[in-house]
């Protein structure tokens, strides 16, 4: 949405006026229970204490579907649901405590990988479809981050290495070419009318 002469509470005021506040909480909410579904989806990994789940597909597709600033409130939007006690972290865990997990640098991360991904979809000059999966993977870089810095802390960076990032490489890359492939039908669902 463009504002260049208008004042903030005019642009807010509109948006109410047409609903879209209302579009836009709702389609937050739903964006954080695909993230909370995809968390679900977990494959424990025996040398490790993070399980493979579809999170990082679900997070890298509700930035890229809902833009930054949704996509963000989002997984920040699952991050309190889970941690308010909904069953919504990785095989129905909840609570804060998972936010201290060995996982939660992943989990933590989630809100910049959503904004990140995007941020680089909105922005740019080529193909849509490319800058959707160069911002999944950024943002896929932001999750690694993430994730092997909190691990380090508990286990070393070696140790981290080993435990939170190479196992996940192979299935994170298949994530992302499927994200791209069914990017078109996920954007259908998530269009509003200007």
């Amino acid at each position: 949405m463009k504002v260049q002469s208008e004042t903030i509470p005019a642009a807010v005021l509109q948006r109410l006026v047409r609903g879209r506040v209302t579009v836009d909480v709702l389609l937050v909410l739903g964006g954080s229970l695909l993230i909370a579904l995809a968390a679900q989806v977990a494959i424990p990994i025996p040398f490790s204490p993070v399980p493979l789940t579809l999170q990082p597909l679900a997070v890298l597709l509700v930035g890229v579907c809902l833009g930054s600033a949704r996509g963000a409130a989002a997984a920040i939007a699952y991050l309190v649901e889970g941690a308010s006690g909904l069953p919504f972290f990785a095989q129905g865990h909840a609570g804060f405590v998972w936010l201290a997990a060995p996982s939660a640098g992943y989990l933590w991360s989630y809100p910049l990988a959503a904004f990140v991904a995007g941020r680089l979809s909105e922005r740019g000059r080529i193909s849509r479809t490319l800058r959707a999966v160069v911002g999944m993977l950024a943002a896929l870089g932001v999750i690694y981050l993430g994730g092997w810095s909190w691990l380090a802390v508990q286990f070393g960076p070696r140790a981290a290495f080993t435990m939170g990032i190479a196992p996940f490489v192979v299935a994170d890359i298949i994530k992302v070419a499927i994200g791209a492939a069914i990017l078109p039908q996920v954007e259908k669902l998530c269009r509003q009318p200007s």
